[in-house]
């Protein structure tokens, strides 16, 4: 009897085809001309060989060597709980639809760009949906229970490299979020995450990206090794994978208001805080003083990827404090599901719809010269 292709096919197991869905973009991408490099001279960020805003200062505030930044964690969100999928509908559809997300998130970053806006945090497993939540049934991660990658998730971070680096933009590739770490099963499970990812983002050879191995390494984690205590341990994991000689940058984030542990300084290429918790710029002096100051310090970027205080018309807050501690700073608006407030809630209208964010832009142009 005459053999079928489909025969052959049906043998080859079902890993062999994720693993080569996950692979044919690397590749389509390794065709592609690579624009944006991101590097580390000591405490400065360089894009292609250059400090970044090269030479700008800000009312007397070194701003070389910076970079600003948006929480946009959500730019490939998806929601796999049937249960709860519909609280993310479009209001002119009626409808969730992740596609839609990112082409819209996609179309708004020149104009974050012309801004001066260099980079913005995504995640693998995003955040919170509702700004702040304590419990969160929905199901958001690019990790399958056992660590493997979701080719749908990849695919749309695929597309943000892409585009970024035709920009000149970074992005901040997070890994784990609490409240979704859970999702992967054990340990081993996490390890295995932490490898497929950061294999992918070397095979994709972009080099625009930063990774922050979990959001608030201080929060509500399920695993161990993603807490404060042990979560160097999946810094050095991610630094020791390298292709042709070259690793990633790693690092991980604190909630707001609390300094760096001594071993995440050690282990960390920059270093991540978070301004959230009480409105107060004496807070982020703190933070940022007392993390310099660990034993095991030594030169390197400081970035706030994470901070919900604005009042950028005044001037005390929570920005400028971090620029005179020659920090960068990251705007996060958690705003509320109704497609015009905030950048965390879906469905998330990227543009700049409020008077907010519309603020915000303006100071980061007047603050880069952009």
């Amino acid at each position: 009897m005459k053999r079928s292709p489909d025969d052959d096919l049906a043998k080859v197991p079902r890993r062999d085809f994720l693993e080569l869905a996950l692979a044919l973009p690397a590749l389509a991408e390794a065709q592609t001309v690579k624009r944006t490099e991101i590097s580390i001279h000591a405490e400065q960020f360089f894009i292609n060989g250059k400090p970044t805003y090269a030479g700008r200062e800000h009312r007397g505030l070194k701003i070389e060597g910076l970079l600003m930044n948006v929480r946009a964690v959500q730019a490939i969100f998806d929601d796999l709980n049937p249960e709860t999928r519909a609280r993310w509908a479009y209001p002119d559809s009626g409808k969730w639809d992740p596609e839609r997300n990112l082409r819209e998130f996609l179309a708004v970053l020149p104009e974050w760009r012309k801004s001066g806006v260099l980079a913005f945090t995504v995640n693998l497993q995003g955040g919170s949906p509702e700004g702040y939540s304590r419990g969160q049934p929905w199901e958001n991660t690019a990790f399958d229970p056992d660590g493997n990658l979701r080719p749908a998730y990849m695919n749309r971070l695929r597309q943000v490299l892409a585009r970024t680096d035709e920009l000149g933009m970074v992005v901040i590739v997070g890994y784990f979020y609490f409240g979704q770490d859970q999702r992967v099963t054990d340990e081993s499970a996490v390890k295995r995450a932490v490898t497929n990812a950061t294999n992918w983002l070397l095979d994709s050879e972009r080099r625009n990206l930063l990774v922050e191995i979990d959001n608030e390494c201080n929060g509500s984690y399920h695993h161990e090794i993603l807490k404060a205590g042990r979560v160097h341990e999946l810094i050095e994991q991610a630094k020791g994978i390298a292709r042709n000689g070259r690793r990633l940058l790693v690092g991980v984030s604190y909630g707001g208001g609390v300094p760096a542990g001594a071993n995440v300084v050690a282990a960390s290429d920059f270093l991540l805080l978070h301004g959230n918790g009480a409105d107060d710029p004496a807070r982020i002096h703190k933070v940022i003083r007392d993390s310099r100051a660990v034993s095991t310090w030594r030169p390197m970027p400081v970035l706030i990827n994470e901070d919900d205080h604005f009042r950028f018309d005044e001037p005390d807050n929570h920005l400028m404090a971090a620029l005179s501690e020659y920090a960068s700073w990251g705007y996060f608006d958690p705003g509320k599901s109704d497609y015009s407030d905030g950048y965390q809630c879906p469905p998330v209208n990227w543009g700049m719809s409020t008077e907010r964010k519309r603020q915000f832009f303006a100071k980061i142009k007047e603050i880069t010269g952009a």
